[in-house]
């Protein structure tokens, strides 16, 4: 099973292409990730992350529905580093 994260974009690094990535903000914890994919994201928009590689764009009401769900998975389930 896959498991797609929603994550906020927090800035562009690079726009090119194949090469796109941005700065990407999941709970308090920043990556870098891949957005050849969604390449019409802005800063401020939710994406879905998987293995470092946005691969669509989410509404934020969605995406808090997501975190919700995940919150009450609990802390043990190993899905955040904290």
């Amino acid at each position: 099973m896959c498991l797609g994260i929603p994550g906020k974009i927090v800035r562009w690094v690079h726009r090119d292409g194949t090469l796109a990535a941005a700065e990407v903000e999941f709970d308090g914890v920043r990556r870098v990730c891949h957005m050849a994919c969604v390449p019409e994201a802005k800063e401020g928009d939710y994406v879905i992350v998987h293995a470092g590689i946005a691969i669509s764009r989410v509404d934020p009401v969605e995406a808090r529905r997501i975190f919700e769900q995940l919150e009450a998975l609990g802390d043990d389930d190993g899905w955040r580093d904290d």
